[in-house]
């Protein structure tokens, strides 16, 4: 049994996922589980074991272990009578259980074509006047809740949508109401980091512009890990817009995480749109580039648009753009946006026809969930029609990171 302290953060599922997952590691063909059924005592004078157990598959009765285990993929072989003489909650009745593993590859010697997917679940997220921090802390749990249910590795956040904040503070200032809005640095990181850990998902923070101990600003995208822990990357190149209406200074290092998916690396907004930080990310060993934007009209949009479709083709990676839709009134520098999310995958025959995983529709908010294959990916790396990474000319040109 779980602890009280410990519960509603899903770690019946984890245990179950770990499991599955080893059993893929290992190459098993299945996992058989004997289970009680706890809540049959219930009902054991007016239906069979079986009657139960068939009332509970169609989500008539619930029962805490079973209705857990089918919710987790498990089918039922048959029902063992006198299994555990001490379990009269069960009325000493198990069922035997198997999840069958579809990856398992039989010893033979035909090749098999194995896949290595993460899910990554998009949110466009709509800037709209709200009265507290609670009222944001709401829509982003909503839409953290969706990701889970999906299934998502990952969920992304766009920039600075927490500048939505401003749109309840009476300061006619843009710099002094940006001043104000890190203030709530704490409350947003308490937030994404519970609902990382609780949805247990992998959170893209978005960005959030943090006051540090220098006294600058700087915009800062975060990752929320499902395991609790958490990494930042500043954002290192500063549009005029950002030095001119809030004077945000930029970031100096660029970083590459190690997450239960694989390397990744984040790359807010202007940073997609200078080509030698995504090519060095992937040297550095990421897969996927993620790039929280936020642009006020379709000519912007497009830049962080085709760049990141660029990154992609050029480095043999996935890039995903997520970007804030709505309109702010009375919020100076905020007060209209343009977004169209998406994932986007390198140019080749095992990708998408158009390189594009998925994406959202413009300016509406909304989720778009895809999934990539990392083992497409360093397939394509190797052997693809073009091999970008393979056949560069580090004889006549090379760019060299100096941190």
């Amino acid at each position: 049994m779980t602890h009280p302290e410990f519960r509603r953060m899903k770690v019946g599922y984890r245990l179950y996922e770990a499991r599955k997952d080893l059993a893929r590691q290992m190459n098993l063909k299945s996992i058989i589980i004997g289970g009680r059924i706890p809540n049959y005592h219930l009902h054991a004078e007016e239906m069979s074991p079986r009657e139960y157990v068939r009332q509970v598959a169609s989500h008539k009765i619930y029962d805490p272990v079973l209705s857990f285990q089918l919710r987790n993929d498990f089918t039922l072989m048959r029902i063992n009578p006198n299994y555990l003489p001490d379990d009269l909650q069960s009325n000493k009745y198990a069922t035997l259980m198997e999840w069958n593993n579809v990856d398992y590859q039989p010893n033979s010697k035909r090749f098999y074509k194995t896949s290595n997917p993460v899910r990554i679940c998009v949110v466009q997220y709509m800037m709209r006047k709200i009265k507290s921090f609670e009222d944001l802390a709401h829509q982003v749990e909503y839409f953290t809740d969706v990701a889970a249910d999906a299934g998502s590795d990952f969920a992304v956040f766009p920039e600075i949508f927490t500048t939505q904040l401003m749109s309840f503070m009476d300061e006619k200032s843009p710099s002094l109401a940006i001043r104000r809005v890190t203030e709530y640095t704490e409350q947003y990181i308490e937030l994404f980091t519970d609902l990382a850990v609780r949805y247990n998902v992998n959170i893209i923070g978005g960005s959030h512009l943090v006051k540090e101990e220098d006294d600058e600003i700087y915009n800062i995208s975060y990752l929320f890990r499902r395991d609790g822990t958490i990494d930042k990357q500043y954002k290192l190149h500063i549009t005029p817009n950002e030095r001119r209406w809030w004077g945000i200074s930029r970031g100096d290092e660029l970083k590459v995480f190690d997450t239960d998916c694989g390397k990744i690396a984040i790359q807010i907004c202007y940073d997609i749109e200078f080509p030698e930080l995504a090519r060095i990310a992937t040297d550095m060993g990421a897969k996927i580039i993620f790039t929280p934007f936020c642009t006020e009209d379709r000519q912007g949009y497009l830049r962080v648009r085709y760049c990141a479709q660029a990154r992609a083709v050029e480095n043999q990676v996935y890039t995903v753009i997520s970007g804030t839709v709505g309109n702010l009134p009375q919020t100076e520098n905020m007060d209209i946006q343009y977004a169209q999310s998406g994932i986007f995958a390198p140019s080749d025959f095992e990708f998408a026809r158009d390189g594009i995983v998925g994406e959202t529709n413009p300016n509406i908010e909304m989720v778009m969930i895809g999934d990539v294959d990392l083992e497409i990916l360093r397939r394509q790396r190797q052997d693809g029609t073009v091999r970008q990474l393979k056949d560069r000319r580090h004889d006549i040109y090379r760019i060299q990171y100096k941190k």
